[in-house]
């Protein structure tokens, strides 16, 4: 396998030797044209005014000033014409793109000015003709071509750092549903089957068509665990994002499994058709506060489950009547809820109230 690190000295390479070439042989053909053959010292100052093209990406600046130099000093030596300019060009443009238009327009100005002077000191005259502003046009060419590159190269790295960032946010989006729906899941289950479990294997000796009766509530909550965990894990596998999709026209089995413990569920209200969204929310929700109560609630006997539509919002509020009820720790769960209402532009709470536990969620029926 080629190392990557080798392709930058490689261009570098390419970069100095393509432009040699070309200048050393168009420059021959020209000087015989000319009646003039390029000699061996015209072939050595023209190579030596390439050679440092080879660091030009590392220090443009210097090699822009040396490359110049050395071109303009050749033309001044009687040499035959040629395309020697190509080298200077090459060093101009790679500068504008590293250090920017800025830097390089000063550089040139400078180069052009130095190079009028030494001209003029040399007993030339002035003369302001269209070969005086070539210079100037090649100038402004140059680093208008730098400056357009340069623009246009960050542009796309910054639409791929963008697209990066934005595909970063979808996975940990992904990332955190996936991990919601598994807490979700698991811990209405597991609690479930604990409190079954603990009524199992108290009644075990004297009621055992009551243990039955829990051993068959805790396998059917532990099959529809194994279900939504086996659909999570397919997402997860696949990457299709093809979920488990909770609903609210799933509220007779989440009651059922709750009834199961002992407690007497109260349902107020129909939660009525939901958009999908909000319906999945609000399912996860409800399961989740229930969950709640079967752990964390001191001796209840009752919940109380309210649904409502005011204002374009779907109300949720579940309420317990635990004693001795605290104001709880946001954990995942609680967190949990409040991402998923909050994701809707909606908000969730729980607060402790006179004579239990209360969470209350509205969710907007219309997308903002």
């Amino acid at each position: 396998m080629r190392d990557p690190r080798r392709w930058p000295a490689l261009v570098d390479v390419v970069l100095t030797l393509v432009p040699l070439a070309f200048v050393l042989g168009a420059t021959t053909v020209a000087g015989r044209s000319q009646g003039h053959p390029l000699d061996l010292p015209g072939y050595l100052w023209l190579t030596g005014a390439a050679l440092p093209l080879v660091v030009v990406r590392r220090y443009p600046l210097p090699v822009f000033l040396v490359t110049a130099a050395l071109t303009w000093a050749y033309y001044s030596t009687g040499h035959p014409g040629g395309p020697a300019v190509v080298v200077p060009t090459i060093a101009l443009f790679v500068l504008t793109r590293v250090r920017g238009p800025l830097v390089a327009g000063v550089a040139g100005a400078v180069v052009i000015v130095a190079g009028l002077v030494v001209y003029l000191a040399r007993g030339g005259e002035l003369v302001l003709d269209a070969r005086a502003g070539l210079f100037v046009v090649w100038l402004v060419a140059v680093v208008g071509i730098g400056t357009a590159v340069r623009n246009r190269v960050a542009a796309k790295r910054a639409t791929e750092q963008e697209a990066a960032e934005r595909q970063s946010r979808l996975a940990e989006q992904e990332r955190l549903r996936i991990a919601r729906e598994v807490h979700d899941v698991v811990a209405h289950s597991l609690a479930m089957i604990n409190v079954q479990a603990g009524v199992a294997v108290h009644v075990a000796d004297r009621r055992p068509d009551q243990a039955v009766a829990a051993l068959q509530a805790i396998k059917e909550a532990s099959a529809a665990a194994l279900a939504d965990l086996r659909a999570t894990v397919t997402v997860l596998r696949s990457g299709q994002g093809l979920g488990p999709a909770p609903s609210l026209r799933q509220l007779d089995e989440l009651l059922d499994h709750t009834r199961a413990t002992g407690l007497t569920v109260r349902v107020h209200g129909s939660p009525g058709d939901l958009p999908a969204p909000v319906d999945g929310a609000a399912y996860r929700i409800l399961q989740e506060s229930l969950t709640n109560v079967v752990r964390h609630a001191n001796q209840p006997r009752t919940v109380d489950i309210r649904f409502a539509r005011h204002d374009g919002r779907f109300s949720l509020v579940v309420r317990d009547d635990g004693r001795g009820a605290e104001t709880p720790a946001i954990g995942n769960g609680l967190r949990g809820m409040q991402e998923r209402a909050a994701t809707l532009g909606g908000r969730a709470e729980a607060r402790v109230v006179d004579g239990g536990f209360e969470v209350r969620a509205e969710l907007p029926l219309e997308e903002t």
